[in-house]
Formats: structure tokens, sequence, C-alpha cells
């Protein structure tokens, strides 16, 4: 039986790949010690998911911290060339939270995925490894753009190449204040493209925007279209931080990012970098997905604006996908933002 390893897999991405990879064929093993839960209180807490996934007799759940460097080796050296892929998503993922303990925030993105990175090198090297990257790598440089002030939302003037179809990954990863936790994900993020160049192991990364879906356990400092909706459910007061809520952020359905995947596996490349989310497809403000959510629970939105703006949060970030689509051109947005509030607003109701 072909081995993945997933890492996060608790979490909305890791847990989705788990399912996936459950329906074709592989056995899967997942590490994840509920740590979201420490960065984010209850509503972070992703339990509930891992002991779903632990019903599944193909799935195998370690509840260890990613930073056990020889208890991780130890599943290495156990099942070694039988790991046919790696998808690693375990991260601390806000760049809120990273401020308050830089050093954990880069032990945790950065030392991590080295560890990883050797061990798939010493043990499985013709496997696949896929890292969840995020759009945070190219600082607040989208954020010198030229934007021009909407009623409902900031749009990139048509002056230059982004307007019509997003950022690609030639935007500039210099000058420019990434956060901390920016700056853990790019260190991993460049690690990675490395141990694909200089090694000539199969690595994709995947730079996104904001990911989300059902599954998401969004919390205020990570999980955009989760907590909105949870907030507006729930009648819960929703801190919208600067830019007036007209701050846009493209949105791609857990569904589609791991088709993502998957097509990158059955064809890897080395160390290639992707920008990916919902692209022009699918993006909206806080502002629209508040309206949206109203039109489809008939619950208003309780909000208080902050003039601080979070630190490296973008004004405007539209995903370029068109260089994954030039190597996989049958991949495409299936699920947009309409349907995507659609299932978690389903998913929450229910809960």
């Amino acid at each position: 039986m072909k081995i993945a390893i997933v890492t996060g897999s608790g979490g909305l991405i890791g847990s989705e790949t788990v399912k996936f990879l459950l329906l074709r064929g592989f056995k899967v093993l997942g590490i994840d010690n509920n740590f979201r839960k420490f960065f984010f209180g209850k509503d972070g807490d992703v339990l509930k998911s891992i002991n779903l996934l632990k019903k599944n007799k193909n799935y195998k759940h370690f509840f260890l911290d990613i930073r056990d460097e020889k208890k991780i080796t130890g599943i290495f050296n156990k099942y070694n060339t039988n790991v046919k892929l790696i998808v690693h998503c375990a991260a601390q993922p806000s760049h809120d939270w990273a401020k308050k303990n830089p050093k954990l925030d880069y032990e945790i993105n950065c030392t991590a995925t080295i560890n990883l990175l050797e061990l798939f090198r010493k043990f499985c090297p013709k496997s696949v490894f896929i890292y969840t990257s995020t759009n945070k790598v190219y600082g607040d440089n989208p954020n010198k753009l030229p934007l021009v002030e909407k009623k409902t939302r900031f749009v990139c003037s048509d002056r230059i190449k982004y307007s019509k179809y997003g950022i690609d990954e030639t935007m500039s990863l210099d000058n420019t204040t990434h956060s901390l936790f920016g700056c853990s994900k790019l260190a991993a993020d460049i690690y990675c493209q490395e141990y694909g160049k200089y090694f000539g192991l199969k690595i994709g990364v995947f730079r996104g925007g904001c990911l989300t879906g059902p599954g998401h356990a969004g919390a205020e400092l990570h999980g955009f279209l989760s907590y909105l909706v949870k907030c507006q459910l729930s009648e819960k007061k929703y801190n919208i931080f600067g830019y007036k809520g007209k701050q846009v952020r493209d949105n791609i359905h857990s569904s589609d990012l791991i088709k993502a995947f998957w097509m990158f596996y059955k064809k890897p490349l080395k160390g290639e970098v992707f920008n990916i989310g919902g692209g022009i497809d699918s993006n909206i403000s806080i502002i629209e997905a508040s309206k949206k959510i109203y039109d489809l629970t008939g619950k208003k939105l309780k909000f208080n604006i902050k003039t601080q703006a979070r630190k490296g949060d973008h004004l405007w970030w539209i995903s370029d996908t068109r260089k994954f689509k030039k190597y996989f051109p049958k991949w495409k947005i299936k699920i947009k933002i309409k349907d995507i509030l659609k299932d978690i607003i389903q998913s929450q109701s229910k809960n």
C-alpha cells in the first residue's frame, strides 16, 4: 500500500488532504498535536477533526509536536521508501501571533521544515514533497501597488500588469515588511525550493492566499471567512482591523487546492513555486462577504472598526494562478465565493 505523510493533519488543508488520499488507496500517517488550540484557544481546536480521521482503519495518527525531530525521524525510518507523498501543512499560521514568540514561530515554520526535508532526502528521496507556503512571503509589497478605493473594496489600478490577473510569482520578496510569520515562512519556502533545485528532489511550493472551507476552525487571528461566518451567525462582534473593511482577499476552497496538490503529485517538478488561490474567480472584501452572509442567512454582522491595520495585512491580494495552469491546464477553480460561504454556513449551522 502507498503511504503518505501529512503534517498538520487535523487542520483545514491537512484533514481534507487525508480524506482525499484515503479515497485513492493511500495509507495516511498524520502528524498533529492540536497546537492550533494553543495558538487560538477553543476556536482553533481541531481535536474533533483528528478523532473523525482516526475512525478510518487506513489512517494512523501521531500526536506529536512537529519539532520533535527524534520521534518524527522514527516514523520516516520505519516506513522508509514506502512513503510516496509528503504534504507539509503544519505551521504557526498567524502573522499576528508570531510577534508574541518569534523563536517558537521560527522553530515551527522553518526549523521543523528543514528537518522534514532532510528526512525526505534521506529516507524517501523518490517521493513527492508538497509545502503549503503563503502570500505573506511577499510582505507589504502588494500594498505598494497603485490601489483605488471603491465603495466596497480596493481595486488595483489598470495601469499595471497585476490588475487583470492578480499577482504572479515575479513580485519582489525584498525591501518590505514581511511580519515575523512572513519571515519564517519565507525561509522555509526558499529551503524547499533549494532542496528541489540543488538536490534534484520533487518539491512543490504553494503560496496560498486565504485557504478556506467548511473544515476550518476559524479564529480571529486566522481563518477569515470561517471566523466571519461564526461571528455573524452567533451575533458576536467582529473586529475589522483597518482599511474600512475594504481589504480584498482571494479565497480558495480546500477541495480545489487539494486537487492542485494531486495534479502536482501525478506530474511533479523540482522546487517549483506557485501562487495559488481563488484568483480572479473567487475574491471578496470583508464588507462584501458580510453582505453575502446576510443575504444567505438573514443575520447582520455586529462589528467594530479599528483604525490600526494589522502589520503584514494586504489591502488587495488576488493570486495570479496562470503559472500553475500552464503546467496543469486541467486545473481550475470550481467552488467560488458564494458556494464556499454556503458550505461554511451549512457546516457551522449543524454545530
